[in-house]
């Protein structure tokens, strides 16, 4: 069962992002403050929803939300400083953001710098357990999704319109096949020991 806080004292926004696994596009996060009394069925974790859930709860938490903040690091600089600081960096970003200074900040997963002088407490697997984590993982996936569905035009032999740049075989196979595109990270491993290629 989720629950709407971490804790009740202070204003609490939710962080978490999405695109860390991808081999193309940046990774997006989202910052998010909900208001207490704020719940819905359907929201849970982003990647246990369909599509249509997902943009139509984001409709509702951009409608609900006392504030929120959505932001990316593109895939350059997370060649240069690494997937897990590029994350941090778009979750910092992402609290910039924010109308109203929160005065706690809980994050999905098990890593985080401390934002200026802001208490945080990382949480596992936090987007099935806080409503804030949730709907912050609805915003960055659907931002990040729509960023690469706009770009799978542009590059249609790598299936981004399906695989959203995460490494499914056929993403895979098409790297190796025809090359990296501007938007790969270079980074990132694209072969992978246990998938065997018949090219």
């Amino acid at each position: 069962m989720q629950l709407p806080y971490f804790q009740d004292e202070f204003i609490e926004a939710g962080c978490d992002e999405a695109g860390r696994g991808c081999l193309a596009g940046p990774v997006f996060a989202a910052a998010v403050i909900l208001p207490k009394n704020f719940q819905h069925d359907l929201l849970n974790d982003s990647k246990q929803l369909r599509e249509s859930d997902r943009f139509a709860l984001r409709q509702i938490i951009e409608q609900e939300a006392l504030a929120f903040g959505v932001s990316m690091v593109d895939h350059q600089e997370i060649d240069k400083i690494n997937i897990l600081n590029a994350s941090i960096k778009a979750m910092h970003l992402s609290v910039d953001q924010l109308s109203i200074r929160p005065s706690f900040i809980i994050i999905d997963g098990n890593r985080f710098k401390p934002y200026q002088d802001i208490p945080h407490q990382c949480v596992i697997k936090g987007d099935g357990k806080y409503f804030s984590i949730a709907a912050a993982s609805i915003l960055a996936k659907t931002y990040r999704d729509e960023f690469m569905l706009n770009l799978a035009s542009e590059y249609p032999k790598y299936d981004w319109a399906s695989n959203k740049g995460y490494p499914t075989v056929k993403h895979r196979k098409a790297v190796i096949e025809f090359g990296l595109t501007p938007y790969h990270r270079k980074s990132f491993r694209v072969s992978d020991p246990q998938l065997s290629l018949s090219i």
